[in-house]
Parts: structure tokens; sequence; C-alpha cells
């Protein structure tokens, strides 16, 4: 345990461009590869590296995340210091709700100087990736650095929407730009730049200072990539550390995903079904944490009417039971049920989804109780009325928690998926 730190993890933000899976929860608090939350894997990392004082700061549609924390992260002994702690917006210094990144850790300050702490790690809890924070930690103290910002490679296309950092030799940030619309290239790569992780290590009095006068600063947005770090910059040493250099305990695999909209939460599910995924979730001694819901084994069985159930390259989750369906490169969660003859190709469904007999599924995020009658066909080309429904840039179908308008196809009528799905040939 690292007895001088003290972490805050920020789950405050709204995350429109997630709904509808953010209608009834923080984003912090969606699932993830069927039995995760995405802040899961903030707070896993946290435990392996050894940060067991973490305050959790969340907004909006809070209830969902509390109530997970309290069912799967109360793991630490307060008797020893340990503790997860979420803390609302109390109000403390004006009579708003958090109003930045920046502000939302400004309303808490007082926190921050009764923990004794002489380091603050400031995190996101919405990022999918493995961190040995630890590692960052000593970078910081050997540095003699006041601030340390983790940053990793990108394309420059992708740096418009990130905070882009140039470095010197020594690694202490020269300049850093919220969102360029002409990112800084990285010397001798003109095709790639240096973007902010949201990952932060603060001397904690460095921060409470900074963030008393960006309090007072009434031109200030109160965010810490437009207002606290450029100041930072040019007043203290600032030290950018290169996520997946690190050689600490966790396997380096240089995997970080911004799950922010419907087409990224996609692909980064869909990365877990490649041959080799690109995200470790196997290692034996960092294991991604969560509440652990008392399920029955998943299982398969042969359908009512003696159809064989096939599961191809895909993630089955505790209490799913697929009777008699086709289930193909797709992640089911706690309780889904797949009726005989049903299909599901390239989706994720989250808890207790039930697709009825015959249903045909293609590209969806399906949300949690949703009933998908016998012999539906749910995508995006078959889906004569979308009322209620969201469809992603890229064609991801989502249905909404307590949908019901459905268009009733019936299977013979589908030239969307018969004619695509194709099984592996038995041995023999």
């Amino acid at each position: 345990m690292t007895q001088d730190v003290i972490t805050l993890i920020l789950a405050g933000g709204v995350g429109t461009r997630l709904l509808p899976l953010t209608s009834d929860r923080a984003k912090p608090a969606v699932p993830f590869g069927g039995q995760y939350r995405i802040i899961d894997f903030t707070l896993s990392n946290c435990l392996h590296s050894g940060l067991r004082r973490i305050l959790v700061l969340p907004q909006y549609k809070s209830h969902s995340l509390m109530k997970h924390l309290r069912d799967g992260w109360s793991v630490f002994n307060p008797s020893l210091g340990e503790y997860i702690t979420p803390v609302p917006p109390q109000m403390r210094t004006s009579d708003s709700w958090y109003r930045g990144t920046a502000d939302a850790i400004c309303q808490n300050l007082y926190l921050l100087e009764r923990s004794g702490a002489s380091k603050v790690v400031v995190l996101s809890g919405d990022h999918i990736y493995r961190m040995d924070y630890a590692e960052m930690i000593r970078f910081h103290s050997n540095a003699a650095a006041e601030v340390t910002v983790a940053c990793m490679e990108v394309s420059r296309d992708d740096a418009k929407s990130f905070g882009v950092l140039s470095v010197d030799s020594e690694q202490r940030i020269t300049d850093f730009a919220e969102k360029p619309a002409n990112p800084t290239a990285i010397p001798d790569k003109p095709d790639r730049s240096l973007a902010s992780m949201g990952i932060y290590v603060f001397n904690c009095d460095t921060l409470i200072k900074a963030l008393r006068e960006d309090h007072a600063n009434p031109q200030s947005s109160h965010d810490f990539g437009n207002d606290i770090l450029p100041k930072l910059i040019q007043e203290k040493s600032v030290f950018g550390y290169q996520f997946g250099c690190e050689q600490g305990r966790v396997s380096v695999d240089r995997y970080w995903r911004d799950v922010g909209t419907i087409d990224s939460y996609f692909e980064a599910n869909m990365d877990l079904l490649r041959p080799v995924p690109p995200l470790d979730l196997y290692q034996k001694d960092w294991h991604i944490r969560t509440a652990n819901t008392q399920n029955p084994p998943a299982r398969t069985c042969n359908g009512v009417c003696g159809t064989e159930p096939r599961l191809i390259n895909s993630i089955i989750s505790a209490g799913a039971i697929v009777s008699g369906g086709i289930v193909i490169n797709s992640i089911l969660s706690p309780g889904v049920r797949v009726d005989a003859g049903a299909h599901v190709v390239d989706s994720v469904l989250f808890n207790r989804v039930t697709v009825g007999a015959g249903c045909r599924i293609n590209r969806c995020i399906v949300e949690k109780g949703v009933d998908i009658p016998p012999g539906t066909i749910v995508d995006f080309d078959a889906m004569s009325d979308t009322k209620g429904c969201v469809i992603s840039e890229r064609g991801i179908l989502v249905i909404p928690k307590g949908y019901s308008n459905w268009s009733q196809h019936s299977v013979q009528q589908s030239n969307t998926l018969e004619n695509t799905i194709e099984f592996p040939s038995k041995a023999g």
C-alpha cells in the first residue's frame, strides 16, 4: 500500500454520447465485457498498484454506480486506513454541482488537506485499460516532478480529440494544447502525436494551490486540460510519462480505450473476442475485479425441438443459457437466454435479455431486461420501425431498456443474416 498517496477517480460525466446506455446510469457504471462495469478497470488498477485510499467523485445518475461500489468493492479495511468512498457533490465551495474536472476536486479540497497525503493520483472512471500506477508514481518521484501526465502515441488525426503535449529529451512537458485542430507531431514521427490519457500524479500542495487559483478565476472553465495544465507547465516542473514503458507487475499490452461513443464502446467489446485479444483479462495476478452476483453456471442445452446449440468465439457469462440457439462472436451478460433456432451474431447482450425462438440479431447492443419476441429480426437493415432505438454512425443498433415497439418479421423474409452466417465445418 502506498501510504502517502490519495487517489481521486472522476466519475461525474453525463455520458451523452453513450445514450441510451447512460439513460439510467453513470457512464462508469455501464456494463462491459459481459460481467464487468467500466469503472472496474480503473479500480482494479488501483488495487493491484497498492492504491487503497480512493475517493470516487460521482454526479449524474449515480445510484447504479454507488450500488456497484457497495456490492463489488467493499474490499478494503478501514481500520488500516484503506477505503473506497463515493463523494457526490457537497457544494462546499459554491451552490453548484461539479462544473468541470478541476472543480470536482476543488469542491473536495478539505478531503485532500486532511488526508495527510503528499501525492494525489487523479484518474478517470470511464476508460478501459490496465496500468501499474505505482510505476508512474515512482517515475514522478525520481524526476522530482510536481506534476506528471500519462501520455501515449496516437495518430495525428485521432489526436484532435485529446490533449496533445510536447516533451523534451528528459520527458519534461514543454507545450500542451487541448483538442488542437493541428496537433503537434512527435519529432521523427510526422504522423504521430503524444496524447494525454487524463491520468495525473500531483504533489498535493501543488494541486491545492492550482485549484484555489483556478476557483478564483471567473473566466476559467475549471478543466484540467483547458485551464490547470497549461498554466502549470509554464510555472512548474511537469513531466510526461509514456504509457506502456512501465516494468511493473502488469503485462504490458498498451491497450487504452476511451469508450465514450456507441461505436468505440462496441468496438472495445469486440476487441475481447479477437483470436489474441489486445487487452489481457487473464493475467493471474492482475485480474479485473467486479461484483460477483449469485448466478448459477452458464450452460448450453438442446432446444425443445431437439435443436443443438452452437457457440462460436463468444463470451458467455454466469447464469446465461443457450437453449438450442446459435451465438457467434457475441458477448452474453449474466442471465441472458437464447432460445431454439435464434441466431445472435456480432452483438452485446446485457443482463437478463431474452432472445425468443427463431430470432435473428446482428450488430446490436441490447439493454438489460429486454424480451425479444420469437421470430423477430433485429438489425439495422431489417428493423422497419426503430423509434426509441439508437443507430450509431457505423450502423450499430442499440435497443433501450423497456423497448417493446417490435416490428414482426418472419425469419423467411430475412436476407440480412441468413446468407451471411458461415459455420465452421465439423471435423470428419
